[in-house]
């Protein structure tokens, strides 16, 4: 197989799994926002809105994708390669700074969320898709040589740790009733997506990619 169709098969890969991760985060997005302003649920509402940014990310991954595969030039693939990882990066920041308010709101009011099976059940589903979906995302960059999808692929690392530390909030409080366990949960989803997004806007996630 020569090195262009395979190029073509590759690119036809990663745009496959952003056309996944559109569909699955549209479905993670509705029902963790809905259940989480249902329940008064910052962690959940959290990991909604963290859902929306992987949608935008994956759209811009999808324009950057495709620009390669209409034939566009180097320079322009590469332009918007940064503009797609500069907008993960302040848009991970922006939601840093989401959490961080409506976590504190939530401990100095005692807010307390009200428990629910739901929740659980979609952190438990995200903790077995989003580890595999990265791991394909990551293979996919290193095959393309895309810094911009090593970006989001580590979006997507970062949203398996959300979801493994939204089901320790969400299970502490469902079996233990300790209502600051949501947010004290959201609170330590901040210093992961700031990683993120600091090295997202540095361009820092795939030092070893070429193009």
């Amino acid at each position: 197989m020569n090195t262009i169709t395979t190029r073509a098969r590759d690119l036809r890969g990663a745009l496959s799994l952003e056309i996944f991760t559109i569909a699955y985060m549209i479905f993670e997005a509705v029902a963790a926002l809905g259940i989480g302003f249902a329940t008064r649920s910052v962690s959940l509402e959290t990991f909604g809105v963290d859902s929306l940014i992987e949608i935008a990310s994956a759209l811009a991954l999808l324009w950057r994708l495709r620009a390669e595969q209409r034939g566009e030039d180097d320079a322009r693939v590469e332009q918007i390669e940064w503009r797609a990882a500069r907008f993960v990066g302040v848009s991970l920041l922006a939601l840093a700074a989401y959490v961080l308010v409506q976590s504190i709101i939530g401990l100095s009011t005692r807010a307390q969320p009200e428990t629910n099976v739901w929740g659980i059940l979609l952190a438990v589903s995200s903790l077995i898709v989003m580890p595999l979906l990265a791991r394909l995302k990551l293979r996919a960059a290193d095959r393309i040589g895309s810094r911009a999808l090593h970006a989001d692929a580590y979006e997507t690392v970062a949203c398996a740790y959300l979801s493994l530390t939204l089901l320790v909030g969400l299970a502490a409080n469902y079996f233990f009733g300790w209502w600051w366990a949501d947010s004290v949960a959201a609170l330590i989803m901040i210093p992961i997506i700031v990683k993120e997004g600091l090295e997202a806007l540095r361009g820092e996630t795939c030092d070893d990619c070429h193009g």
